[in-house]
């Protein structure tokens, strides 16, 4: 059965929580995805901060053209997070019953990748059309 680790992507970038906000905001844009995990200098997670997490900060700190935010201040602690062992078909089910479209993949608290709800319906797609060829 196909795992988390199968679709995950390894060496992702990850935010710190000492960042201020427009770097954090450049990170995530430039990453292509909806948030990115925050690590502390152990690499363990800590939280998480996604575009809607910023979007309040962002239009009050551009109205003032002022900002001494960080990431710690606008972060998601203990996020959900996932293991590489988790089957992608349990995962999809909990995607279909929880909110985030991504979710951190850890290994003893560390961060080893992230894995998103694109991921998984590109995997069960793939699978469905394998099936299909018997």
């Amino acid at each position: 059965m196909l795992k988390v680790s199968d679709i995950m992507v390894r060496n992702t970038l990850a935010l710190t929580d000492d960042m201020g906000l427009s770097p954090a905001v450049r990170n995530i844009t430039e990453s292509g995805l909806l948030g990115l995990p925050v690590v502390d200098s152990n690499n363990t997670l800590i939280g998480f901060l996604s575009e809607q997490d910023c979007l309040q900060k962002l239009m009050t700190e551009s109205y003032h053209c002022d900002s001494h935010v960080t990431v710690a201040d606008i972060m998601r602690r203990n996020p959900l997070s996932v293991s590489e062992e988790l089957t992608v078909f349990a995962l999809g089910q909990l995607m279909g019953k929880a909110k985030p479209k991504i979710y951190p993949v850890t290994q003893d608290q560390k961060l080893v990748g992230i894995v998103t709800r694109g991921h998984i319906v590109a995997a069960l797609s793939e699978s469905l059309e394998q099936c299909k060829a018997f």
